[in-house]
């Protein structure tokens, strides 16, 4: 007769299973319903900036300096609303790709449960996500096309560590960036809650991301990892340029084609950036996902 302590062959090893039990747990001790936790209802204050203005694209460029100070509070509630707008349309990719990875699994692993409970969590955060870009006078902002059909290919072909590690990556360049927002009394009350509460919950999802991307490449050898850390740099390449969509510079009534030149040779921007994604880099080399490669993407969209 089977022993009843065989783990079965879709079950997670027991270090795994204990890592999801703890993010359940965290995740029912603090969790939050941005329809209750955020101000929906108060008017939007023209006053206050819809990011901190560092991390605007075009802060510290000439063209900075010569706007006034309302059309620079514009601009940065259109490009909070921008970032917003590309987090959404990722973390619905997120949700089918953990939906697929989960399929068919065994429903009393924590590890399922957990991946569930994230899926609930992303859910909430679009809404959130949308419900305040609607507030800061933002209209529905996308990718690209050609950028929203790679990621339709993406979402249905990327697994493993590569699925996992551009989770992870989306999330750690907005974790860095909205925990200053957070903090930044300069920035509309509402955006500043709907932050708080996307780092918070978000830092469980990074801790899987980090957990899962490590337990895929257990054993995987040197051909795996230099495919699947091309991938994850490409993946990368696309959802960080794409933060800040073109369309934000003409409906803060700036001249585009000048704001594009700008930003693109803006080094402030780009050394925030760099900046904010040091500790993902570390990550990403001590999990041999940062190939020469791979490093050549990154340096192309300035994250490392």
């Amino acid at each position: 007769m089977a022993s009843s302590t065989v783990q079965p062959a879709d079950q997670a090893p027991q270090p795994e299973r204990e890592a999801a039990r703890r993010l359940l747990d965290s995740s029912a001790r603090l969790s939050y319903d941005p329809a209750i936790e955020v101000d929906w209802d108060t008017p939007l204050d023209e006053d206050f900036h819809g990011m901190s203005p560092e991390w605007c694209s075009l802060y510290g460029t000439r063209y900075w300096q010569e706007l006034t100070e309302a059309q620079r509070k514009e601009l940065t509630r259109q490009e909070s609303a921008s970032v917003a707008s590309t987090g959404i349309w990722f973390e619905m990719i997120l949700q089918q790709m953990v939906l697929r990875d989960m399929y068919a699994k065994d429903p009393t692993d924590p590890r399922f449960q957990w991946a569930l409970t994230e899926i609930a969590d992303e859910c909430r955060h679009s809404i959130m996500f949308g419900r305040g870009a609607a507030k800061l006078g933002a209209p529905a902002y996308r990718p690209p096309r050609f950028v929203r059909e790679l990621g339709r290919a993406f979402k249905t072909l990327a697994v493993g560590e590569a699925a996992y590690a551009s989770i992870l990556v989306a999330e750690e360049v907005l974790d860095v960036m909205q925990r200053d927002w957070m903090r930044d009394e300069r920035v509309v009350p509402f955006v500043r809650t709907i932050n708080n509460i996307h780092v918070v919950e978000e830092s469980r999802h990074m801790k899987f991301a980090r957990e899962e991307t490590r337990a895929r490449l257990r054993g995987a050898g040197r051909l795996r990892r230099q495919v699947q850390a091309l991938v994850v740099s490409i993946a990368s390449y696309f959802i960080v340029t794409s933060m800040v969509n073109r369309e934000v510079y003409a409906n803060a009534g700036l001249d585009t084609e000048r704001a594009l030149a700008e930003a693109r040779a803006n080094e402030h921007h780009k050394s925030l950036m760099r900046s904010s994604c040091s500790g993902l880099m570390e990550f990403l080399a001590s999990a041999g996902l940062l190939t020469r490669p791979a490093v050549a993407v990154y340096r192309r969209a300035h994250l490392i």
